[in-house]
């Protein structure tokens, strides 16, 4: 069983920058791919960025090069670094696990074996 938490969303304005981060526990971390996923009001979950055991990354294309995504297996956490935010960005951010990390990337919700409870990223415009 593996839990995962979230922390860092708020309120931001347009341009500027958050961290997410997310701290996993559970017997069944070691060697699993982690990711984020964001769902706004009224839209489907999607996937926003994923990370593999060894540091490999895939970052969707809507945030491409302004978000990063990096872990520290050490400390069991996985981190989310979001620049030059924008109003589209806004939407409840979920921490993800899954045992494949191209599963994570290329299947969608569907492929991610546990979930983070959200924080929420609210961007004025």
């Amino acid at each position: 069983q593996v839990q995962l938490v979230e922390s860092g969303g708020g309120l931001v304005q347009a341009g500027d920058s958050l961290k997410l981060s997310c701290a996993a526990s559970g017997r069944t971390f070691n060697g699993y791919a982690m990711g984020w996923f964001r769902q706004a009001p009224g839209k489907e979950r999607e996937f926003v960025a994923g990370i593999s055991w060894i540091g490999s990354t895939n970052i969707a294309d809507s945030v491409k090069g302004r978000f990063t995504i990096s872990r520290d297996n050490a400390k069991n956490t996985v981190s989310l670094q979001m620049n030059s935010l924008k109003p589209e960005d806004t939407a409840v951010y979920y921490c993800a696990s899954a045992e494949r990390f191209t599963g994570l990337y290329g299947g969608g919700p569907s492929s991610v074996k546990y979930w983070g409870k959200g924080t929420l990223v609210t961007v004025a415009s």
